[in-house]
């Protein structure tokens, strides 16, 4: 198969002919028709995931159709058109038994544990626990952006947030995540308010649902002009980029008893941040992480996007055939794009 892969972290990609995976017993081959390029892809590339091991190809936003199967794999067979979590649980240890696969002590992730989705063909290990049937109505393209960042936007908003209609939320950062979890709290009935330092990608929030914006770049205090906005700050506030400062200020930015919901990566210098802990406390706010989303919520947002009241397409912003990942993904942290790429030709 052909695959894009890089043998030394920070250093140039390659396409390359290497052999085509089998599956394990529990796992699955699919065949990739779409992946997304994500910002964990670039931290990888640089180094900041201690599971990778090179030589590595990355990818970890997919859909496809399953082209072979392990002997133990019983919900599935040859031919399901299927879309994954980027974190997959085991299916058999305690995290797993409560429901919650993407915290499971032996988790796999493809791009990171094993290797991606850069690839004609990609292996899947815990099949039965992890694979998500995709329904007709939604094509390759769409499901492979929901892979990481709207799966993760809407864990976060849904399940950790547990937004309801009426509350304000602050989202910090209008990449992928950010945008998704925008799209995903106007549906549920928020008042959303997005920031960024891109008045272009602030435009784009604004089009699919924000209903105020800051830009970061030319607003001298953040936290002041959202708790002005706001009266008193927000509800929920996401951390969707995954700085010292956006995480700063996301926290400081709540009202009395919000939640604070740390998804945008802190990795490499940015590992422990600033925290304003004596509002933590004297306001009693909650601090909370989202690591991706388990197969067994996916029904819900798939439910939701058939019935047209999440249109994810929306956010993809460009195709790209498999040579062209290789410029754009080392190039993430200098052009930033509005929206996903997705890649979706491979030959």
């Amino acid at each position: 198969m052909r695959a894009a892969i890089y043998s030394e972290f920070a250093s140039p990609l390659t396409i390359e002919t290497v052999a085509d995976p089998t599956p394990s017993d529990h796992g699955v081959v699919i065949r990739v028709a779409a992946t997304g390029l994500c910002r964990s892809d670039w931290h990888g590339w640089m180094g900041h995931d201690p599971d990778i091991r090179l030589p590595h190809v990355p990818g970890h936003e997919l859909a496809g159709v399953i082209e072979a199967v392990g002997r133990h794999v019983g919900r599935w067979q040859v031919g399901d058109r299927v879309t994954v979590p980027f974190v997959c649980g085991c299916g058999t240890c305690a995290e797993c038994a409560a429901g919650e696969h993407q915290v499971c002590e032996r988790q796999f992730q493809p791009g990171f544990t094993h290797w991606g989705s850069f690839a004609q063909y990609v292996a899947i290990d815990y099949a039965d626990a992890n694979l998500v049937r995709l329904p007709e109505a939604i094509d390759f393209v769409t499901a492979a952006s929901l892979g990481c960042r709207f799966a993760t936007a809407f864990r976060a908003i849904v399940d950790q947030g547990q937004l309801s209609g009426g509350q304000w939320v602050a989202v910090h950062g209008c990449g992928g995540v950010g945008l998704s979890a925008i799209m995903i709290a106007n549906a549920l009935g928020a008042n959303v308010i997005a920031i960024d330092i891109h008045e272009e990608k602030l435009d784009f929030a604004r089009a699919i649902g924000a209903a105020e914006t800051v830009n970061a770049a030319v607003v001298d205090d953040v936290v002041a002009q959202v708790q002005s906005i706001t009266r008193g700050g927000v509800h929920v506030s996401l951390d969707a980029l995954g700085s010292p400062t956006t995480c700063f200020n996301s926290i400081a930015n709540l009202r009395k008893r919000g939640k604070h919901i740390q998804v945008g990566l802190m990795l490499g210098e940015h590992r422990q941040p600033s925290v304003p802990m004596d509002q933590v406390i004297a306001n009693e706010l909650e601090i909370l992480g989202s690591h991706g989303m388990q197969s067994h919520r996916y029904p819900a947002m798939l439910a939701m996007i058939t019935a047209g009241k999440l249109q994810p397409e929306k956010l993809v912003g460009k195709t790209i055939r498999l040579e062209e990942s290789l410029e754009a993904l080392t190039t993430m942290d200098r052009y930033p794009n509005t929206g996903v790429t997705v890649i979706n030709q491979f030959d």
